[in-house]
């Protein structure tokens, strides 16, 4: 029993600090319709950025390429592609913020900022242009 403490005490830790880091498997959810569209894998780069790749459709999509995308998305499948670039943690301990994402169905690219919620377990999801922005609130799958 006492060797397994600190296998379980770092278990335990290991898994509070993921509830602290958007990294992980997100459910995405529409903010005009509210339901379920994909869920995202955020996951850091060696550079410590995090960058996030639709693992999952929950919804089928009229086109499943990024017709609209341009760059090295354009025409590239949905399914698998990267949403989420170059976020980086700010001084807070909840925010990341500076990448960019992609909403594919209409291929626009934001000015990304994210925002940990309720211990981790929803990330709000805001994205840029100028003055403009939408929001997002994702679910962390468990």
């Amino acid at each position: 029993m006492i060797k397994t403490l600190p296998v379980l005490l770092s278990l335990a830790s290991t898994m509070a600090f993921a509830q602290m880091t958007p990294e992980g498997l997100w459910r995405n959810v529409d903010d005009k319709t509210g339901e379920a569209k994909a869920e995202i894998r955020i996951a850091a780069t060696p550079s410590g950025a995090l960058n996030g790749r639709i693992e999952k459709a929950l919804t089928e999509s009229s086109e499943p390429n990024c017709t609209l995308c341009t760059g090295d998305r354009k025409d590239k499948p949905k399914l698998g592609m990267e949403i989420i670039r170059g976020a980086k943690k700010n001084a807070s301990e909840a925010l990341w913020e500076g990448g960019k994402i992609l909403d594919p169905e209409n291929g626009k690219e934001y000015t990304l900022r994210m925002t940990l919620q309720e211990e981790g377990k929803k990330l709000q999801i805001r994205g840029y242009i100028g003055p403009f922005y939408r929001t997002q609130v994702w679910t962390r799958v468990e």
